[in-house]
């Protein structure tokens, strides 16, 4: 029986993907603010649609998500951990593989929303377009989102953290908001399968600017971490 819900509720996520995309494709010629809307909308709709599995979608937190120019760091363990970030922060933009801006339609909502591509072969130069621009981006009020592990991984299983972050956190002299979740109990990173339960996204207390590189990567890994094997036993 999970399986067929599972299975019904792929079939809507790309129904209502498809259509939402191709409806307001005329949005990609008006202003920004219309695609960060659409996304908005759209993420209501991914994860409301997801109690047909019998999963509901919880935030936490709400007191440490930013309204302004922020630099958010997420647990990554499947793809839900992107679309729900647009329901929750008000004008967030992405740092993202650039091959996912190749996608149409994907590619072209992501441009238009300011979305930053990164290089992965690019090493330090590629570390430094993204530095440039994040700043651009953070002149506007926006919530530059970057997943510190760079890509999915089983829950429970701390991740590899890439140096990205943390030459965000060094050259914008920001606090970052860690955010924890258990999404991939209930949502596998591969498979159609989705699990009954409670997803939750955690916004912790933000991390302070100013600290060296090893101490600012220990506590980030040590709060995402920590909070987020808490919530595997929801």
């Amino acid at each position: 029986m999970q399986a067929v819900r599972s299975l019904l509720y792929v079939a809507l996520f790309y129904l209502w993907t498809v259509v939402f995309v191709l409806v307001f494709t005329p949005i990609l010629l008006g202003p920004q603010s219309w695609s960060l809307w659409m996304f908005h909308v759209w993420s209501q709709g991914v994860t409301g649609m997801l109690r047909v599995c019998g999963v509901r979608v919880e935030v936490r937190g709400r007191e440490h998500i930013p309204t302004g120019a922020a630099l958010v760091a997420p647990k990554h363990q499947c793809m839900l951990d992107v679309f729900a970030q647009f329901r929750w922060l008000p004008r967030s933009v992405f740092v993202m593989k650039r091959e996912l801006g190749w996608i149409p339609w994907f590619g072209w909502y992501a441009a238009k929303a300011g979305a930053i591509p990164i290089d992965r072969a690019g090493h330090a130069n590629a570390l430094r377009k993204m530095v440039k621009a994040a700043k651009a981006r953070f002149e506007t009020g926006r919530q530059v989102v970057i997943f510190p592990e760079g890509t999915r991984g089983p829950p429970g299983v701390p991740g590899d953290y890439k140096p990205g972050i943390a030459a965000l956190y060094r050259e914008l002299d920001v606090p970052v908001h860690p955010v924890a979740t258990n999404s991939g109990v209930h949502w596998p990173a591969h498979g159609f399968m989705r699990f009954p339960g409670t997803i939750v996204f955690e916004y912790l207390e933000p991390i302070p600017p100013g600290l060296k590189r090893g101490e600012f990567m220990r506590i980030l890994e040590e709060r995402i971490e920590t909070a987020s094997a808490k919530l595997l036993s929801l």
